[in-house]
């Protein structure tokens, strides 16, 4: 049996419908996407996997509602969405007569609440029934619909949600061959995940992994070479570099090829990639010692601060220290230097990635200007004094 792993990078989404392909069994040879990739000359402990499992594959990447009733619909929908996409089931000759009816009512939106909190175990059960093989589960981004119930109010909601929703499917789940998640935040500290173990993390921190989820150096300097825009390094490194997984030195994915796509022309590209409201919260509540860090940030120095990595929403209010790490998990900060700490975390010197970044702390900043942002009258402060 394949481990369970959780990744918490902002980067993954470009990753993960590259998983469903690699593993996912259907009528279609996929194998002919991978069979002059490199993973392909790993041998046969790795290819013997391709196109071999059920996929359960969820995003919830676009789940940004304002209550926890349209919240829970969209959910519903793109659950039942899964189901429709699975119509195999509908006819299986493995499955009763019971579990078709469970598979219908899914399917067409008529359970209720707490049927969906077990959809996805009942789903890799009738999967698992008809292929005769566990199921992989990929969900991608499973916290942004956190990240609204925490800005609009119905966090706890949220969380009761996706707690019993998660617990059904990766915890003691005999249907399940191998779980993947991606998200913001680590989830070692969220409540949802409790009582997990045989979890394995990977938070930016971490070296495991670190190249994989991203471009690196070497790899932008090819797509450059490959599309003739080799005089434009020192300009996309200027905007879309920065970043540190690990030991590894990372471009932002989506930019690079947006930047590439749009013939060079630079822009903030990561503000199409998900909400910067947590960032709006940090400035518009900040106080005046973290105003004036993030004035530091902003004039391109560096700040030495605590870094706790299973951070989690609750804590960007009650705990001020906890912004630092928020922002750097969430990409809007880099490391420069790591001193690890006794307790399993690090103090860290950090300082703003890149132009990108930069322009959308401004950005937000600015907005909020009008309302009395005091990072804003700050900055307005500061560059009167020069």
């Amino acid at each position: 049996m394949l481990t369970s792993s959780v990744f918490s990078v902002r980067f993954c989404g470009l990753s993960t419908n590259s998983l469903k392909r690699t593993f996912e069994k259907t009528a279609e040879n996929t194998s002919v996407y991978f069979k002059d990739k490199q993973i392909w000359r790993c041998g046969e402990y790795y290819t013997k996997h391709q196109g071999q499992y059920p996929v359960i594959f969820l995003t919830f990447k676009d789940v940004k509602c304002s209550t926890w009733s349209e919240t829970f619909q969209k959910i519903r929908k793109i659950i039942s969405l899964e189901f429709i996409r699975h119509e195999e089931l509908e006819n299986s000759t493995k499955l009763s007569s019971y579990e078709k009816e469970q598979y219908h009512l899914l399917a067409g939106e008529s359970a209720n609440e707490i049927d969906y909190q077990m959809s996805l175990q009942l789903l890799s059960l009738l999967l698992h029934k008809h292929y005769g093989k566990e199921c992989i589960i990929i969900i991608d981004e499973y916290d942004t619909p956190i990240q609204q119930g925490h800005i609009c109010d119905f966090y706890l909601k949220t969380i009761n949600f996706m707690c019993n929703l998660f617990s059904g499917e990766l915890k003691d789940n005999p249907h399940l061959a191998f779980g993947f998640l991606t998200g913001i935040l680590r989830v070692a500290k969220e409540s949802i995940f409790s009582g997990m173990n045989n979890l394995k993390i990977n938070s930016i921190l971490d070296s495991d992994y670190s190249s994989y989820f991203g471009f690196t150096k070497n790899e932008v300097i090819d797509m450059l070479q490959y599309y003739g825009y080799e005089n434009k390094y020192q300009e996309i490194c200027e905007w879309y570099d920065g970043y540190r997984f690990g030991n590894t030195e990372i471009f932002n994915p989506w930019s690079v090829i947006n930047y590439i796509a749009d013939k060079c022309f630079p822009k903030a590209f990561w503000q199409s990639t998900g909400s910067n409201e947590i960032i709006g919260e940090i400035i518009s509540n900040a106080s005046n010692e973290i105003n004036e860090n993030l004035y530091k940030l902003l004039c391109g120095e560096k700040i030495t601060t605590y870094i706790d990595t299973s951070v989690i929403y609750p804590e960007v209010q009650n705990n001020p220290y906890s912004i630092y790490s928020f922002l750097l998990v969430a990409g809007y900060l880099k490391v420069a230097s790591i001193y690890p700490q006794y307790d399993g975390n690090f103090m860290c010197d950090v300082s703003i990635p890149n132009k990108e970044i930069a322009f959308v702390y401004e950005k937000e900043s600015a907005n909020l200007q009008s309302c009395g942002c005091r990072l804003a009258i700050f900055v307005n402060e500061q560059n009167n004094k020069i």
